[in-house]
């Protein structure tokens, strides 16, 4: 796995923060880890710059001066990746939520069968989720499924945010236009993707739900993936949507 980067979004993720980054490093020793922290308060950052003197040059932190969503730091770690030799750039958070394990079988539906973009699929084979309450798992998988009718893409998790990239697909997307920040910006990645016909392989995962921090999800965050998803759309057919 040389040339694998890996992106975590942090805020507020002390409790998750080491023994994510160890059980990413230490079980993968040629990947690279990139922390995108929007000014924790609860110092999620001095926790990183303390784990980066046990893995020198494979483990880097970008710190910004606030909170300003999923999507922009997503954008912020493609754009650091781009500047530096990486072949696959992997999205992930911080929780445990996805399997550190699953990261060789994501790496390898690029590397070996030639995908541009993996997903770690919660859907693809029934619903793979673990400790969620049936009011969520109805929730995300209506969402999917509402997604996947909306925008015609043949993804079974249209909103999932495990996810492998192979650079030269992230080179084709002009990440200045992706418009969303919350939620929706994984909807609009997969979306853009599949325009540019990318081969897209779903990897099924099996989803945990976080034992510890707090979930960042939101009404505001489910309202603009609903309204957004259409717009985005409507501008596909009129061909007003930039790529």
């Amino acid at each position: 796995m040389n040339h694998t980067l890996v992106i975590i979004p942090t805020y507020n993720e002390r409790e998750n923060i080491k023994p994510i980054i160890d059980a990413i490093l230490g079980d993968h020793p040629e990947i690279h880890l990139l922390i995108v922290d929007d000014n924790s308060p609860d110092g999620t950052a001095a926790l990183v710059q303390e784990k980066m003197q046990d893995f020198p040059n494979r483990l880097f932190l970008e710190n910004r001066t606030k909170k300003s969503g999923l999507g922009t730091a997503y954008i912020h770690g493609f754009k650091w990746a781009m500047a530096r030799d990486y072949e696959y750039v992997f999205e992930m958070d911080a929780d445990f939520s996805h399997d550190p394990a699953d990261i060789q079988t994501l790496y390898e539906a690029c590397a070996v069968h030639g995908a541009d973009l993996a997903i770690g699929s919660r859907y693809v084979k029934g619903v793979n989720v673990v400790n969620w309450p049936m009011s969520r798992v109805l929730l995300s998988y209506t969402a999917s499924k509402y997604v996947r009718f909306i925008t015609r893409m043949d993804i079974h998790d249209t909103t999932a945010g495990f996810k492998c990239f192979r650079m030269s697909l992230l080179r084709k997307l002009n990440l200045d236009k992706i418009k969303f920040v919350g939620y929706a910006f994984q909807i609009e990645m997969k979306f853009k993707a599949y325009l540019l016909k990318a081969k897209i392989i779903e990897v099924p995962v099996i989803f945990t739900d976080r034992s510890r921090g707090q979930s960042k999800m939101s009404t505001g965050i489910i309202g603009e993936a609903v309204t957004g998803i259409l717009k985005m759309k409507l501008k596909s057919l009129l061909g007003t949507l930039e790529i």
